[in-house]
């Protein structure tokens, strides 16, 4: 039998199974390397576009909120505006209220009822005089009630004359203008806004 030696043969075998091991290494580190810098590319186009994004949102929110804070300065401009409206109305239909008061005094009061103090205190009137008979001022008070511009008539006293000689009573009666205070309430307002405004 012929001696053969496979020495060689597997040497040269041993070292291509390396050379292809090194290269099937080298192939995986390097498609390893590849992928893991695809995904990362992607990844940070993902974020460079996310980030884009979010500085448009951003310029967009503050424009918008310029834009809030301009219609809110607008609707306070309104309202301030409104508010002069109606209080320069409330004063249109107020300026005779002097005269609507008398007006209405000159109603009420029935005849053998004489005043001799009328005095206005902001919505109060305080009516001072003499009555010939307790039933006039009766009729004067139910005037009051059914009145629009009075209201809230309160009798304080009546008395009899001092003077002897004298058949007419003393009395004191107390009104309330109806509407006055929502005036006042109203120019206040008003003032308040006006000196705000400026």
């Amino acid at each position: 039998m012929a001696y053969i030696n496979l020495l060689p043969w597997r040497d040269a075998a041993r070292k291509e199974q390396q050379k292809n091991y090194v290269m099937v290494l080298a192939l995986t580190a390097l498609s390893s390397f590849l992928l893991f810098f695809i995904i990362n590319q992607v990844y940070n186009a993902r974020l460079d576009g996310q980030a884009k994004r979010n500085q448009y949102l951003e310029s967009e929110i503050s424009i918008l909120d310029q834009r809030i804070a301009e219609i809110r300065n607008l609707t306070e401009t309104k309202r301030s505006l409104q508010q002069r409206m109606n209080l320069i109305e409330q004063l249109q239909g107020s300026r005779n209220l002097g005269t609507q008061i008398m007006t209405e005094i000159a109603e009420i009061v029935p005849n053998g009822v004489y005043l001799t103090l009328l005095e206005k205190k902001g919505s109060s009137l305080l009516l001072v005089g003499k009555s010939e008979s307790n039933n006039r001022l009766s009729n004067m008070l139910r005037e009051a009630e059914q009145s629009e511009l009075l209201t809230e008539p309160y009798l304080e006293f009546i008395e009899a004359g001092r003077e002897r000689s004298s058949l007419l009573s003393d009395f004191k009666m107390h009104l309330k203008i109806s509407g006055y205070e929502a005036l006042e309430q109203a120019a206040a307002t008003g003032n308040g806004a006006t000196q705000g405004g400026r």
